[in-house]
């Protein structure tokens, strides 16, 4: 028995390390991908989609979806942010025009909120803009940040996103980003990714950055849209994030997929929590 679930780790070892790369050993990285426009297109039909149920649940709502759950899980869901939880909930569906599953890519949209007690809207929305800080606020996952310029309510932002999870992945990537003042107690943004671009020997005199769309497929596209209320004593702070990376070999989704998932949503959660520590911190 055993020798017999060794040999199940041995293989699942060796599935990662061929799919995903091993430190220390170029002949077991990742095969570079390129991004078909095939890929693209049905990610931005999907993305269309997306826009349109935002845009609904800011003219009609909810503008936080937990409003939208029958009362007993609005209650519960209440009770579980005001204890300190942060809710998510994956919104890759085939509804409403929403199909993750295209040719040569896979679509992750992860919706998350947490509560921040005593807090102000002002409060949220400081941290949030202090691009320049993001470093310090989110690290270890943001390596770099600073904005690059600003103009009203608009943003272009410069960031280095450190991804590990087996291996390290680093990523330049430049953000455009719009804030809107909905009313004295509601706020939203959104924000996209314009440039990603996998880097090459991070730290490194060779460091080089590989060309977007034609590299270790990652991260290809990201889209963001936050939602912020104050009421009940704080700031509730909803995001939703829609990302595109490469599918999965032939043969190994069983293995690779449910670990790629995860990675979506272990950011999403981390940003959210770090966002409600550095505004409690401030």
């Amino acid at each position: 028995m055993i020798a017999q679930r060794c040999g199940v780790a041995l293989r699942v070892l060796v599935g990662f390390s061929l799919v995903l790369g091993v430190v220390g050993d170029p002949s077991l990285a990742a095969t570079p991908y390129s991004l078909r426009a095939a890929t693209l297109k049905a990610f931005n039909l999907y993305l269309a989609n997306v826009e349109l149920e935002n845009s609904r649940a800011l003219q009609d709502g909810p503008f936080l979806w937990i409003d939208g759950l029958k009362q007993i899980d609005r209650n519960e869901a209440l009770a579980k942010l005001k204890a300190g939880q942060v809710l998510m909930r994956r919104l890759s569906t085939k509804a409403e025009g929403r199909d993750p599953d295209i040719s040569g890519g896979m679509i992750h949209d992860w919706e998350g909120i947490v509560f921040i007690p005593g807090a102000s809207l002002d409060n949220v929305l400081r941290v949030l803009k202090d691009y320049d800080h993001h470093a310090t606020y989110f690290a270890p996952d943001v390596e770099k940040s600073r904005i690059e310029s600003h103009d009203g309510d608009d943003y272009l932002v410069l960031m280095r996103f450190r991804r590990q999870k087996v291996v390290t992945v680093i990523l330049d990537t430049e953000h455009k980003v719009h804030y809107f003042r909905d009313s004295p107690l509601r706020a939203h943004s959104r924000s996209s990714a314009v440039r990603i671009a996998q880097v090459e020997n991070p730290g490194e005199a060779n460091e080089k950055e590989k060309t977007p769309g034609d590299d270790d497929g990652y991260l290809w596209r990201m889209e963001t849209w936050w939602h912020m209320e104050e009421r009940d004593g704080g700031v509730y702070v909803q995001n939703e994030a829609v990302t595109l990376t490469r599918d999965i070999p032939t043969g190994l989704g069983w293995l690779i997929e449910p670990f790629i998932t995860n990675i979506p949503k272990e950011t999403l959660e981390f940003t959210l929590l770090s966002t409600r520590r550095a505004v409690l911190g401030k």
